[in-house]
């Protein structure tokens, strides 16, 4: 599904599945830290099997969920109560089609559920454990946002305006003048971007596409780079700009962009390790304090 982080509620680790649009919460670390981990998957099958539990979860797949079966849901809602009736989240995906919840196996794994869900589940286990829960969730939602930002802000200060330095050389020194059609211009600024992207990268911006079809649909190479390959990206677009002036050809700065960015993202690496090493060195120097 995704990343997982860890958030405290009430002193408790509580595994958070990151995904590409919605997270899910680990239920089965609520249930260990209330209950003790030989029965949390009892108490999770017992939530399931009421009948507002299961009630709560059709009404979330038949609003999110295009292929939900509705006609087992049904059976399962008939059965609901009876002395006999048991259920498990695995029974309830396979049968159901369901996508709220889902069991993860290994070490690492237990029965995560989508977010409405878990916090529903953790108002089972205590309401003052769900607004713990719903606090410490925010709080890891913002500071992703505050992540987000500041990558946001760098690429923007990093890429965007010293791509406006090269694609004004482009265009006055590269765009032959004379009679040309102006819908393809584009080429000589997609043929100088490609230039920066293989001297970095080592690849053109369509071998990346190709390699990666559903991810360029909404983005290009550049958005998945490193602060420090947007670093040099930057210094590499400034510096085409001035060699594309000198009148310089393309083989020639293709070279020399090439030195420049394998030199630069050394450093700049190297700097990154030492600095991640110092770190270390004192979290264990004061562990042993």
């Amino acid at each position: 599904m995704g990343k997982n982080k860890i958030i405290t509620v009430q002193d408790i680790p509580i595994t958070v599945s990151v995904g590409d649009v919605d997270d899910f919460i680990c239920i089965t670390d609520m249930a260990a830290a209330r209950t003790g981990g030989s029965r949390a998957s009892d108490v999770i099958k017992n939530w399931i099997r009421n009948r507002s539990t299961l009630e709560y979860l059709g009404t979330w797949e038949q609003i999110y969920n295009p292929n939900f079966k509705v006609v087992e849901f049904d059976h399962f809602k008939k059965q609901a109560g009876l002395p006999l009736f048991t259920l498990s989240v695995s029974d309830w995906v396979e049968s159901t089609d369901a996508i709220g919840m889902y069991v993860k196996k290994g070490k690492y794994g237990g029965t995560f559920a989508h977010k409405d869900i878990a916090f529903e589940f953790a108002s089972a286990i205590s309401p003052v454990f769900k607004l713990y829960l719903i606090k410490e969730f925010q709080r890891l939602k913002e500071q992703e946002n505050d992540v987000k930002k500041i990558e946001w802000n760098a690429k923007r200060f990093l890429t965007k305006n010293n791509y406006l330095i090269q694609t004004d050389a482009v265009k006055n020194y590269l765009i032959p003048s004379g009679n040309y059609r102006e819908d393809l211009q584009w080429i000589k600024y997609a043929e100088e971007a490609d230039l920066l992207n293989v001297a970095l990268f080592g690849f053109t911006a369509k071998a990346w596409r190709e390699a990666n079809p559903e991810l360029a649909k909404n983005s290009n190479v550049r958005d998945y780079a490193s602060i420090n390959e947007l670093t040099v990206l930057s210094n590499l677009e400034t510096h085409n700009a001035q060699m594309i002036r000198e009148g310089k050809e393309k083989k020639d700065r293709f070279e020399e962009l090439q030195d420049i960015a394998k030199y630069q993202m050394g450093v700049l690496n190297e700097a990154a390790r030492i600095e991640q090493k110092g770190v270390i060195e004192i979290e264990t120097t004061g562990d042993e304090d």
